[in-house]
Parts: C-alpha cells; sequence; structure tokens
C-alpha cells in the first residue's frame, strides 16, 4: 500500500492560507477520487478540497478552525501501488517557514527560534498558539503573527493595538515585528492586561485601536439568542475597521436612465437568444464605471501609510447579498477591457456562482474598487462602507419612474422619466470633495448619455 500526501491547493496568487470549516470525510472512509475531503474557507469564499486519488482516508493532521497554509499536508490517503506522498514536499514547507522568517529582518536570535516552533507546527500539523488566550478574540491572527505574540509575550490588548497593513486590515508579520521592535527601543512600552498603561506609539504600525466598549445586553427568557457565523463575524470586523481607517464622505446624484430603460426592453430577447445570456442594469453600470475610472484613475488607488498606490488594473468589485443574508464582492477582473456582450457574461457567472456557493478564492481578490446595488431591494439610495483597501464605493439606487422637467430646442415639458440616484462613498484622506464629486457626475453622464441606437 502507499500513502498519498493530500494538501492544501493553490487558490490563486493572492490566497496564502485557509481555514478547515468541516471534514466530509472520517478516518478509515472510502475515498474517490475528485470526492471532496473537507470544506475550507478563505476570507469570504467556502469551497470544497476533492481527493486527487482513490484509497481510504488513514490520518487527518488538522481539526476543523485550522488555518493552514498553500501546499501543506493536511491529510493521508492510503493508495494502492508505490509510495505517491512525496517526502521533499515535506522539506519544502520547512524551508517556505524559515525563508519567510528570515528575510523580513527579525530581531537577532528571533528568527532561529521562531522558525523551529514553525516547523514543529508543520510536523505536527497543529497550531498551539491558536488553543491559547489569542484564540478567544474575533479578530483573526495568522498562526505565526499568534506564535510571536506568544513568544514575545506580548498581551492580548496589545496584539489588537496593532494596525494591520495586510488585506482586510490584517497584522502581518512585518506588522508584529515592528511592534517588536519598537517595544524593545522603548518607542512603544510593554503593557500589562490593563488597556490604560498602553504607550503611544511611535510610527502608524503600532497606533492603538480605541475600540468602544459594547454596551451589556440584557437577556430574558423569551429571547432567541443566535450565533453569528463565520462569515458574518468577519463582515462585521471587516466594517467596523474600514470605518475606524477611512475618513468616509459621500456624494449624491440623480441620473436619467430613461434612455436605458428603453434600450434594455426593446434588446433583451435578442440577447438572451444571441449570447444567452440575460441583460441586465449591472453590466450597463458597470461598462460606464469601468470609463469613469479610466478619465479618473486616481480613484483606483490604495492608501498604504503615508504612500498612494495608483492600481495599474481596474477590477471591479461587484457586492452581492447571498441568500442567508451575508454578503460578498465577487471581483471582475479588467473590466475596463470588456464589451457590454464580455461584462454580461462576467456579471451573470459570478453572480450565479455566488448564489450556488460556487465562487474560488481568487474570484473576491484584487478588487480595486466596488459597485454595490442597494436598489435590489427598493432602497433609493444608500451609504455604503468602504470596501479596504480601496478608497472608495458607488451605490445604485432603485429606478423609478417621476415626472421630470424635459428640456427641449422647443421649450421645457413635464414628462415622465426613469430615474436612480447615484451615491458615492470616498475616503476624505485622498480623495477630496472635487475628484469624488467629478467621478460620480461622469459616470451619471456616461448613462445619460447611452446610445439608445446602440447595436449588441
Amino acid at each position: 500500500m502507499a500513502r498519498f500526501e493530500l494538501k492544501l491547493p493553490k487558490m490563486g496568487e493572492s490566497v496564502a492560507e485557509a481555514t478547515i470549516t468541516s471534514w466530509l470525510k472520517n478516518v478509515g472512509d472510502a475515498i474517490e477520487m475528485d470526492e471532496p475531503v473537507l470544506e475550507i474557507a478563505t476570507d469570504k469564499v467556502d469551497s470544497e478540497v476533492p481527493s486527487e486519488v482513490d484509497g481510504k482516508l488513514v490520518e487527518i493532521l488538522f481539526e476543523v478552525d485550522d488555518v493552514v497554509k498553500v501546499g501543506q499536508t493536511i491529510a493521508i490517503i492510503e493508495t494502492d501501488g508505490d509510495d505517491e506522498g512525496d517526502s521533499e514536499n515535506s522539506s519544502d514547507d520547512s524551508n517556505e517557514v524559515e525563508e519567510t522568517i528570515v528575510e523580513i529582518g527579525a530581531p537577532a536570535g528571533y528568527a532561529e527560534q521562531a522558525t523551529k516552533t514553525a516547523e514543529e507546527q508543520v510536523e505536527k500539523g497543529l497550531d498551539t498558539a491558536g488553543k491559547n488566550d489569542y484564540a478567544s478574540t474575533d479578530s483573526f491572527y495568522s498562526p505565526l503573527v499568534k506564535n510571536i505574540a506568544k513568544e514575545e509575550n506580548i498581551s492580548m490588548e496589545e496584539l489588537e493595538s496593532i494596525s494591520g497593513t495586510g488585506k482586510d486590515a490584517r497584522v502581518t508579520k512585518n506588522d508584529i515585528l515592528k511592534f517588536v521592535e519598537n517595544r524593545k527601543s522603548g518607542k512603544v512600552a510593554q503593557t500589562s492586561k490593563a488597556p490604560e498603561s498602553k504607550a503611544a506609539p511611535a510610527s502608524h504600525t503600532a497606533a492603538p485601536k480605541q475600540a468602544p466598549k459594547a454596551t451589556p445586553v440584557s437577556v430574558n427568557g423569551d429571547d432567541e439568542i443566535i450565533e453569528m457565523t463565520r462569515m458574518g463575524k468577519m463582515i462585521a470586523h471587516h466594517m467596523v475597521a474600514s470605518v475606524q481607517t477611512s475618513a468616509h464622505v459621500q456624494s449624491f446624484i440623480e441620473c436619467d436612465v430613461t434612455n436605458i430603460w428603453n434600450w434594455r426592453k426593446k434588446n433583451k430577447e435578442t440577447f438572451l437568444k444571441r449570447e444567452g445570456e440575460n441583460l441586465t442594469f449591472t453590466p450597463i453600470f458597470m461598462e460606464a464605471v469601468a470609463q469613469a475610472i479610466k478619465e479618473f484613475p486616481m480613484i483606483n488607488i490604495s492608501l498604504d501609510g503615508d504612500r498612494v498606490i495608483k492600481r495599474k488594473n481596474i477590477n471591479l468589485g461587484m457586492a452581492a447579498a447571498l441568500p442567508d443574508g451575508n454578503l460578498i464582492v465577487p471581483v471582475i477582473k479588467n473590466a475596463d477591457q470588456l464589451n457590454l456582450v464580455g461584462m454580461a457574461k462576467a456579471v451573470n457567472d459570478l453572480a450565479g456562482r455566488a448564489r450556488d456557493g460556487k465562487l474560488k478564492p481568487d474570484d473576491t481578490q484584487g478588487g480595486t474598487y466596488t459597485v454595490t446595488n442597494v436598489g435590489t431591494f427598493g432602497s433609493v439610495m444608500g451609504t455604503p462602507i468602504i470596501n479596504q483597501p480601496q478608497v472608495a464605493i458607488l451605490a445604485l439606487g432603485a429606478i423609478r419612474k417621476v415626472p421630470a422637467v424635459v428640456e427641449t430646442p422647443d421649450g421645457d415639458f413635464i414628462g415622465i422619466r426613469m430615474k436612480m440616484f447615484l451615491s458615492h462613498s470616498y475616503d476624505h484622506r485622498v480623495v477630496n470633495g472635487a475628484l469624488g464629486g467629478q467621478f460620480v457626475q461622469r459616470v451619471a453622464q456616461l448613462l445619460e448619455g447611452f446610445d439608445p441606437d446602440r447595436s449588441i
């Protein structure tokens, strides 16, 4: 018999780890090739890991809620034939751990100990730090960050005071090691469990988060207590972190989309027969947003400390509500390079896979600007929260049939028009009112200037 090492597969360039949410098979179960063995979750996407071979599951190396890095062995499957487990892969995992720790400039003498600890966890398939007090927080910290915190005796209050520079404001290895250096040099005072003993940090990476104390909630016997889902907790943390990070400002503009309404009504059946796709308003709006971003590229940026990162690609996030009430934001990559047909196919594909829970982790990564359609639920307008690390988000309000003044060469008259509000939230740290207002005004101009004689 041979032993096959089932590893966490690569799920996109920006995805380095995942959390195990459930095992679909138990030790001793027979497994067929391509049959799902376990379920995993990244920041926002749940997916399954299938078996690459036929065999029997003989060993499970990680438990539910453990965080696993891409390429790590998560289970052993016994198969017929020669040994398929590659011992070289195990050494590669250890080398990768060592390189990751050493290259970031850890304090002298620290890298060796941290590497040893991380290597032991790779071999055992366990996260011992995750079993201590650091596991009690709702914030996400990677196993390596928790290991460093444990080795350096960093309290939970200190860990939560570190401003993360990673995705979704996560604390990275660089962030915590910078905090350690500042603390050892006296720039940041070591604290006890009491939050009020914190010293003012010297750099933005150690800025304390003044989290308000939650108001106690009384519960009586008739109340129902519902535990938040994993995704719900992550969304809540992401939204609070965004409000604490960005100075939100909003601009609103009303837009006449009568031409778009009439054109879609006239062409949607033809479009469906020819392309096999439903023609909704979303791809038309997305096409206008992508064009406006090309004309106002400083909307397509991120802020990293005191540095502005100007994004080369225009990747539009498309906020979508899931059947369970949670929110997910799949991303249309290089949206400015798509025509209307291509945009419609991309929108329908992502929306359909989001509803069916079949999005891949990479489908939600790399967004540079987000659009959310609050009008789906009848809202006339909204004030959306920026999707970090982006600096702006556009909300599309409900399309309404309203009386309006229509200007013609022969004079003004009252007519029935299809109108909607565009609500633009932007980060006033880097986007001023002029840029934020001009951008949403340009989106409205592109929509109002839609050619009703446009060919599909």
